[in-house]
Order: C-alpha cells, then sequence, then structure tokens
C-alpha cells in the first residue's frame, strides 16, 4: 500500500493571517491543526488539506511549490486577482514575460502564485485549484508518482505531472534547469501511511524508491522528515 498525501505544508510567521488569506482566496474552511497551526478543509474534490504551521525562519529565496489558480473567462480571472488583492496579495515579477496570459502574485508572506490565463486545456477539467506546480527533475516526478501510486499524465521534455485517481489538481514539475536551493523548504508535503500500515515498511519502501531520511536536528516530534531524490524535504506522519 502507499502512503496518501494528507496536507501541503506552510511555514508561516503568522499561521492564522496567511489562512484566513488562503481561506478567502480559494473558499475553503479553517479548522483547528494538532501541531498548533491552522488548517483548510478543501471545499471540492481537491483530496488534500492545507497546514500553515508557526515558523520564525525567513524566506531567503523563491519557492520551489506554487499554486496555479484556473479562470473560466477574463472576467473570472480578474475577479480572483481583485479577491487575492483586497486579501493581501500583491504582483510580483519573476522573469515572466509580457505576452504570458497569466497572473503572478505573492500572498501576505511573500509566497508566489499564479492565476492561469482562460482556455489553458492542460488544467481544464482540475478545478479551481489547477496544479502544485514544482521546480524538479524528471525522476522526482516518477518518485513521486511511485510514491502516491498516482499515475503519470504528461511526461514529456523531461517535465513530468502526476494527478490523483479521484481527479482534482495535478502536481507537475518543470525539469531542468532547476533553482537552487536557499535555505529550508516553506512549502512540503505531509504524507499520511496506509491505515493500519506498516510505518517502518513504509519508511522502507520511500527509500527504496530514492528517498532518503533527514536528521533537521529540531527533534521533529510525530512524523519522520525524508527528502525526495532532488532534496525536497517531507514528512511521514506517525500514527496518531
Amino acid at each position: 500500500m502507499t502512503s496518501l498525501l494528507h496536507a501541503l505544508c506552510f511555514d508561516a510567521h503568522d499561521p492564522l493571517r496567511l489562512a484566513r488569506f488562503w481561506a478567502g482566496v480559494l473558499g475553503w474552511e479553517t479548522a483547528d491543526d494538532p501541531d498548533d497551526g491552522i488548517a483548510l478543509l478543501p471545499s471540492d474534490d481537491t483530496g488534500f488539506r492545507i497546514r500553515f504551521l508557526p515558523s520564525q525562519e525567513q524566506k531567503t529565496g523563491q519557492n520551489q511549490m506554487h499554486f496555479d489558480l484556473t479562470s473560466t473567462s477574463l472576467d473570472d480571472q480578474q475577479q480572483v486577482v481583485a479577491r487575492a488583492l483586497g486579501l493581501g496579495a500583491r504582483h510580483i515579477d519573476i522573469g515572466q514575460r509580457p505576452e504570458e496570459g497569466h497572473v503572478v502574485l505573492a500572498d501576505p508572506e511573500g509566497n508566489e502564485f499564479c492565476v492561469i490565463e482562460p482556455g489553458n486545456n492542460f488544467l481544464a477539467d482540475c478545478g479551481f485549484v489547477g496544479a502544485l506546480a514544482c521546480d524538479g527533475s524528471q525522476d522526482v516526478g516518477y518518485f513521486w508518482s511511485r510514491a502516491l501510486g498516482w499515475p503519470l499524465v504528461w511526461d514529456q521534455d523531461q517535465e513530468t505531472a502526476i494527478r490523483s485517481p479521484h481527479g482534482g489538481p495535478k502536481i507537475t514539475w518543470g525539469g531542468p534547469p532547476l533553482m537552487s536551493r536557499t535555505g529550508r523548504n516553506r512549502l512540503r508535503f505531509d504524507l499520511a501511511p496506509p491505515v493500519h500500515g506498516d510505518l517502518r515498511a513504509e519508511i522502507d519502501r520511500l527509500v527504496s524508491l530514492g528517498a532518503t531520511r533527514v536528521d533537521t536536528g529540531r527533534g521533529d516530534v510525530g512524523r519522520v522528515v525524508m527528502a525526495d531524490p532532488d532534496g525536497q524535504e517531507f514528512c511521514v506522519l506517525t500514527p496518531r
């Protein structure tokens, strides 16, 4: 059996403020989190929750993951952008070209996200959260496909994408060149081991696929910290 994608975690200086921002943008509900953070519960078929956990570490570079939000028309795209700006987002420049139709924004703590123009066939049936776009290699796309048991839905020119068999957003990796890593990832996955499964066996399975265990020195409790083949951290939650 494979692990489930339980949550996407955000490190946040102010978890409550950031959770309220994303709740307003996505229309998801907030809930208490067992690790002194705030969680957002999806209101659609996204499948995973979002967790906002307290952290004092500073953002030192562009995130390796960001949301691609979809729109149904130019008016809808403008409304999504206006809603996000009203909640505390701001326009940013990450090198996008003027002819590109998507709008690049940052949330109140500087985490990048895009509002995609209408007519994007790749994200056509993925819902409002169209994709979680990641910086990563082809091999890491293969790793996550096997780790989660999600099929590859794109594998061309060293770019890969996977998607849950139940639908929802895609997770994509753009292939080389990869961005240089600066500090700890502010966004990362939490995996939940199979119900009634053997945690040790699942850790061994992930290692056999190319993951490594990580000693963070932070005294992590309730989770096993690992890194994927690109060296990006993720956590496997211990049974609760």
